[in-house]
């Protein structure tokens, strides 16, 4: 047994034996206050009294009280424009040098903060996430063992006296000098630009790698495992790094993936969730008996959930600012929830956009359930993400077929809604696109009570259209961009489903 792997593996099991923080609500506590002190000499923390806010007998009830929420294009507006022009001390004390540039589910780029304090956040929560790992039964083989991370480039561009770049090549090219020796493409292949060229140079050096584990989105890294196997002629990953053992899985959910992944691989690898977005390093899996991930709740970020009702929602997404938020402590398991959160990048309030549930409401385990803007409701249908996935799941089993990816969008014809679904499909069925449409309809009546209402009222029928799966890598490739923290969006608005239903007849016909 490796001497250095046992020392690491038991320096990671004690670790996470007396840093775990078991109070979520105390730990909000002192990351609110942390962020109000910090902050309080900011235009920010001036204009919403953050002095006063410090004083008050409840820190928590004033600040939901005197700050409202804010969407990105809000605070783009007031407040972090001013930023991205280089301005100091608006939202966050000092400068910010970093941008971290997202498409996001949508074709308007957004440009987040990121600050050294959130730099710092993102280190200590993937340190947490390795002390979690000690849970996992892992070799001590495995702590000596390089990490492969592969998202977008590190090659940052310089923009007006910042730097801008996607959040996975932010974080690659801050990585401390300690983790070198185990960092793997390295700096000079994570520096290329151009995706194609980065995984081709990956695939030359690949053989020269003890490769214990992959971290990036599962749609990129498939892709970027299939061209390494290719490469090389192997039957499969293991063929070439026969100690991979972890993948650890972000952006979107996994389990589409599954199937895909097991076929490149020649033998069982543990998946672990993460949640890594622009705004910060929000939630990691900490325990291999369930798939749920664990807020991390002592880092920097400060959480607000708004229950996810249509009473407490605009149309285009955003949470009502009259509608009231819940605190850690107050939330209930199995309920859907907007995410609402306060960072150490300036971010106030701010609605990232995502929808969660609990699972665990002592661990703060959670699951994303989907994205406000991709939850269906043009008829009353009220779809949300994990409903759809879940759905889709059911109906690939059924089937015998494998649904990767999926679209869906509520088409107004002859003044009646349908809900028309592009279903992208990993090989060939022998079942009609009526037939998928007709099971797909029971499945969502069958879970969904006020899809089974809308059915009978305003939601006249269902299409679907079955399509080869990597024409939505394809349109995302040519569309959006390859590789990084690119999204599938799940519920299109009117105007860019027209755009994607001609993609689609120009690359099918």
């Amino acid at each position: 047994m490796p001497i250095i792997g046992k020392i690491i593996k038991s320096a990671v099991e004690v670790a996470d034996k007396i840093f775990t923080n078991n109070n979520p609500k105390e730990a909000q506590e002192v990351v609110l206050k942390e962020l109000l002190s910090k902050a309080k000499k900011t235009a920010f923390g001036k204009y919403y009294q953050f002095d006063q806010l410090l004083e008050s007998e409840d820190i928590r009830d004033a600040f939901a009280s005197e700050v409202p929420y804010f969407s990105y294009d809000q605070l783009l507006e007031d407040w972090w424009q001013k930023v991205i022009d280089g301005a100091e001390d608006i939202t966050w004390p000092g400068k910010v040098s970093y941008f971290a540039v997202s498409s996001g589910t949508t074709s308007k780029k957004k440009h987040i903060p990121v600050t050294d304090e959130m730099i710092v956040s993102i280190r200590k929560a993937g340190l947490q996430q390795i002390k979690g790992i000690a849970d996992f039964d892992l070799p001590s083989e495995f702590f000596e063992k390089e990490i492969l991370m592969f998202g977008s480039s590190t090659n940052l561009k310089e923009v007006n006296g910042h730097l801008e770049g996607e959040i996975s090549g932010i974080s690659a090219s801050q990585i401390p000098t300690w983790f070198d020796g185990f960092y793997r493409p390295g700096p000079e292949i994570s520096g290329i630009d151009d995706w194609d060229k980065r995984v081709e140079a990956l695939a030359k050096e690949a053989p020269n790698w003890d490769i214990g584990g992959i971290s990036g989105i599962p749609s990129w890294i498939e892709l970027m495992l299939k061209k390494v196997i290719a490469y090389h002629k192997a039957d499969n990953i293991h063929d070439i790094w026969p100690n991979f053992q972890v993948y650890t899985s972000g952006g979107v959910a996994f389990e589409p993936y599954r199937k895909s992944f097991e076929r490149l691989t020649g033998k069982p690898i543990t998946v672990i969730d993460t949640y890594l977005a622009s705004e910060g390093y929000l939630a990691t899996q900490l325990r291999k008996d369930t798939n749920a991930m664990a807020l991390i709740t002592d880092n920097g970020i400060y959480f607000e959930f708004v229950p996810f009702k249509p009473e407490n929602m605009n149309d285009d997404g955003s949470v009502k600012q009259e509608a009231k938020t819940v605190k850690i402590e107050e939330v209930e398991e199995g309920e859907d929830y907007v995410l609402i959160i306060s960072t150490v990048s300036g971010a106030w309030r701010y609605m990232i956009g995502d929808t969660i549930t609990f699972v665990d409401k002592e661990k703060a385990e959670i699951k994303i359930t989907g994205r406000t803007k991709h939850f269906l409701n043009v008829v009353g249908s009220q779809l949300s993400v994990i409903q759809m996935n879940n759905a889709l799941e059911q109906l690939g089993e059924e089937f015998n077929t494998e649904i990767k990816e999926f679209t869906v969008s509520a088409v107004l014809e002859n003044e009646d809604y349908i809900h028309r679904w592009y279903l992208g499909l990993e090989g060939e069925t022998e079942k009609s696109e009526e037939d998928f449409a007709k099971r797909l309809d029971e499945i969502l009546q069958e879970n969904n009570k006020n899809y089974k209402v809308a059915r009978n009222k305003a939601l006249k029928s269902v299409e679907t259209r079955l399509v080869p799966a990597n024409l939505f890598q394809k349109w995302t490739e040519e569309t959006k961009q390859k590789g990084g923290q690119v999204k599938i969006p799940r519920v299109m608005k009117e105007e860019e489903f027209k755009d994607w239903e001609g993609y689609v007849v120009g690359n099918l016909h």
